[in-house]
């Protein structure tokens, strides 16, 4: 019925679409950047590269090269995704979701499906739990964060008050 598409399996794919989709579906539903397309593809694309080093490969030392640039160049994707707004970081936990996409990428191309589908219910659990725990513990709310910006509030509200006193 399925047409052959050695050395890649059909179970396989449906485990990276699942996977990067139920994901990506959490991101984009919350208006997160990595939504369920790229999801899919960073789980799908990451299987293909392992699957691909995997069937290649003469000996492990050659699929232990291709785990190492995979993750060197998740990390650039990753990278990406991060912008340092007014002193602040934002996107790391796009970032580490991209990460953890590519780890369940390689998870189900080393023949572990099972495990990645797991996994992915932990993701998603801890996507949507520590959320739901910041919404209802109010120090949490403001983010790791928070003290910088007071901070930063503070500075400026000296430099106001001084500007202020130095007219006449």
């Amino acid at each position: 019925m399925w047409p052959d598409i050695d050395p890649f399996t059909w179970p396989a794919i449906l485990q990276c679409a699942i996977c990067g989709a139920v994901i990506g579906f959490e991101r984009q539903v919350r208006g997160k950047p990595v939504g369920i397309r790229t999801s899919t593809l960073i789980v799908l694309g990451t299987y293909c590269f392992i699957t691909l080093g995997e069937t290649l490969s003469v000996n492990n030392a050659d699929i232990s090269r291709v785990l190492a640039q995979v993750i060197t160049g998740i990390g650039f994707l990753g990278a990406g995704v991060m912008m340092n707004r007014d002193g602040q970081v934002h996107g790391v936990t796009s970032a580490a979701v991209i990460w953890m996409l590519a780890a369940l990428g390689i998870t189900i191309g080393l023949d572990y499906g099972q495990t990645a589908v797991i996994m992915t219910g932990l993701v998603v659990a801890i996507l949507l739990g520590v959320d739901k725990l910041e919404n209802s513990l109010r120090f949490l709310r403001n983010g790791v964060h928070a003290h910088l910006s007071d901070r930063q509030q503070r500075k400026k509200m000296k430099r106001h008050q001084a500007a202020e006193s130095d007219q006449p």
